[in-house]
C-alpha cells in the first residue's frame, strides 16, 4: 500500500532550573506532562489515506482538525510493519501519538505494548470485528484487499492467480513485501486462503517469482508504475487504488480467483490506536475522536474512496455506489487475525525461503 517520514523549548532562569529538569525528564519518558498542551499531534501511518496531490481523506481530515482545534498534525508515513518497528525502536522515548496500520500489524503493535487503552467517541458504532475488545485500537476506515492492472495494455483484467504465471507478465508484475507492507502481507494471507493452505500457496508464489520484479516496501508506489505501463499487475487495496484511479486513467481494480473458484477478498481496515506514553496524549485522543465523527466518516467514501467504519453512517455518494458495484460478486472471507499474528514471523520466513527473497 507511497510511504514517507518526520519530529521541543526554554523559559527564564535560576529558580526554574529544577522544574526545567523535571519537565525534560518527563518528556523524555514520553509522559503526559506539559508536552500534552503543545499544539501538535504526531501520526505514524500506513500509506493510502493521504492523497498524491493533497486530495486524500487524511488531507481533508487533518485540515479540518487543525482549523477546529488549532492542533497541528505532524505526519509520518511508511509500510505497516515499518511503522510498527519504528514505534518499537522509540518505545522508551515515544515520538508518535497515534499509530495507524493494517492488520495484522495493529495486533502486533498491541502485543508489543505500543498501544494504550482508549475508546474514541463514536467507537460504539464500530462493529466488534473492527475494534479491539480491550479498546487499544479502532478501525477508522474500512477497506478491502485487491489488485490493480493496466487497462491500456490489458483490455481485460486477468481473472485467476494462474494467469499471472504467463510469460507476458515477466518483469511486469510486482507485489509489496510480506512482513513489511500490510498489503504485501495480504498477498500471502489471500494466497493461503485461495489455495487451501500454506504449502500450496508457497508452491504457487515460488513459481510466480519468475515474473516478479522484486521486493517493494511500499504498496502505494506500485500503482503509478502500473498506470504508466512499467508494470501490468500489482497488489494494492480498494480504498487506495480507487482513490488513485481518479488521477491515473490506466488503473483498473480486480480480485484474483483460484482457477475454478470465485474471486475473493477480505477486509483490511486502517486501524488506529493511541500510543502508550505518547508525548501528546490529550491531542492524540482528540484526533482519534475527530476521525470517527459522522462528518469525517462520511468523507471516507466522498473523498477517500473507502468504506466508513461506523455502521450508522450510510454513504450514498457516487463513490459509494461505484465501490458497491466493484465488490459485486466478490466473495469476502474473514481471516483469523489472532492466528495470523501468532504465525506471521514463521509464515514470512517460509515465504522468503520459498521465493528466495
Amino acid at each position: 500500500m507511497p510511504r514517507n517520514a518526520h519530529l521541543r523549548p526554554i523559559p527564564p532562569l535560576a529558580a526554574v532550573l529544577g522544574s526545567l529538569a523535571l519537565a525534560a525528564t518527563l518528556t523524555a519518558c514520553g509522559g503526559d506532562s506539559g508536552a500534552s498542551d503543545a499544539k501538535v499531534v504526531t501520526v505514524y501511518s500506513a500509506d493510502g489515506l493521504k492523497g498524491e496531490n493533497g486530495d486524500g481523506w487524511y488531507d481533508q481530515v487533518f485540515k479540518d482538525f487543525e482549523k477546529e482545534t488549532g492542533i497541528k498534525v505532524k505526519y509520518v508515513e511508511g509500510g505497516s510493519g515499518e511503522m510498527v518497528q519504528r514505534a518499537v525502536r522509540e518505545k522508551s522515548n515515544p515520538q508518535a501519538d497515534v499509530l495507524v496500520t493494517l492488520p495484522p500489524f495493529i495486533q502486533q503493535a498491541d502485543g508489543k505494548g505500543l498501544l494504550a487503552t482508549y475508546a474514541p467517541k463514536g467507537s460504539d458504532q464500530v462493529d466488534g470485528a473492527g475494534k479491539a475488545a480491550d479498546a487499544t485500537w479502532t478501525s477508522v476506515v474500512n477497506n478491502y484487499f485487491g489488485f490493480v492492472y493496466n487497462t491500456k495494455e490489458l483490455k481485460q483484467p486477468p481473472t485467476t492467480w494462474e494467469e499471472l504465471l504467463d510469460a507476458k507478465y515477466r518483469n511486469k508484475l510486482q507485489y509489496s513485501t510480506p512482513g513489511v507492507a500490510g498489503d504485501g502481507t495480504a498477498v500471502l494471507i489471500k494466497a493461503i486462503h485461495d489455495f487451501g493452505g500454506k504449502e500450496p500457496a508457497l508452491a504457487y508464489l515460488k513459481k510466480l517469482q519468475a515474473n516478479n520484479v522484486g521486493p517493494s516496501a511500499s504498496t502505494g508506489k506500485l500503482a503509478p508504475k502500473v498506470d504508466k505501463g512499467e508494470l501490468l499487475v500489482a497488489n494494492g487495496d480498494v480504498q487506495m487504488n480507487y482513490a488513485q484511479s481518479k488521477t491515473m486513467p490506466n488503473l483498473g481494480l480486480w480480485f484474483p480467483a483460484h482457477q475454478g473458484g470465485k474471486p475473493t477478498t477480505f477486509a483490511l481496515p486502517y486501524a488506529a490506536g493511541l500510543v502508550t506514553k505518547a508525548p501528546h496524549t490529550a491531542n492524540g485522543k482528540k484526533l482519534l475522536d475527530f476521525m470517527l465523527t459522522a462528518r469525517a466518516q462520511r468523507q471516507v467514501s466522498e473523498i477517500g474512496g473507502g468504506f466508513s467504519s461506523r455502521k450508522d453512517v450510510e454513504a450514498t455518494d457516487a463513490n459509494a455506489v461505484a465501490l458497491t458495484k466493484l465488490m459485486d460478486g466478490v466473495e469476502i472471507f474473514a481471516p483469523d487475525w489472532t492466528e495470523i499474528d501468532k504465525n506471521l514471523q514463521s509464515d514470512v520466513e517460509d515465504w522468503k525461503t520459498a521465493t528466495g527473497s
